[in-house]
């Protein structure tokens, strides 16, 4: 599986980190037991300069997203300031036809705000970092859940804040190559994970 995390200027760093490490520690497990890797997992960006992270570190993509081919989990991370994220219509031009044709594509923390700003959460259940369910939720409508690590419904999977991406992608990891592995991963990371710390509708 093709797995590509999103990159933008004042991206947040856990929001991008997280997910990478998980997909990678999973193939990486996999690869040491004899197997084929997985996941293989890369950044995108709307071009290929690098991009400036919240609190000053760049990250320069492997890829483009016009260039990167079908993916089938496309990561969208957040920002602290999300409403100048959403509000960059170039931006949004050049991930919203990727966003689209991803077998699954998967929020972290406020990166739900680019989602609904491409109108992929409507009539669907979704969920963001708590303190901004009811800002989102005046935004797209839909069922804004608090409290919960991730939200999956099929092509769509949300997340709640921050480390909440790391549990979204353990638990996208059971979703796609089984509980054994996501378990393991979570094992080797020394993350605490609970996979019915989601929701499934």
């Amino acid at each position: 599986m093709r797995i590509g995390v999103f990159l933008f200027d004042q991206v947040d760093l856990l929001d991008v980190g997280g997910p990478y490490e998980v997909f990678l520690t999973a193939s990486r497990l996999v690869v040491r037991d004899g197997g084929a890797p997985p996941f293989e997992v890369l950044t995108v960006g709307a071009t290929a300069e690098p991009v400036v992270a919240f609190g000053g570190l760049r990250l320069t993509p492997h890829t483009t997203l016009e260039a990167c081919r079908a993916l089938d989990v496309l990561v969208i991370p957040g920002a602290v300031d999300i409403d100048a994220v959403v509000s960059d219509t170039t931006l949004l031009d050049a991930v919203g036809p990727v966003a689209r044709d991803a077998r699954v594509v998967a929020s972290v923390c406020t990166g739900a705000f680019i989602l609904g700003a491409l109108g992929l959460l409507s009539e669907r259940p979704w969920t963001t970092h708590w303190e901004d369910v009811e800002t989102l939720a005046a935004r797209v409508g839909g069922r804004g859940e608090a409290w919960v690590r991730w939200v999956d419904s099929g092509e769509v999977v949300t997340s709640g804040g921050l480390s909440s991406g790391m549990a979204m992608s353990l638990h996208l990891v059971d979703r796609f190559e089984g509980r054994e592995l996501a378990a393991r991963t979570a094992k080797q990371l020394e993350y605490d994970w609970d996979p019915g710390a989601g929701g499934r509708t």
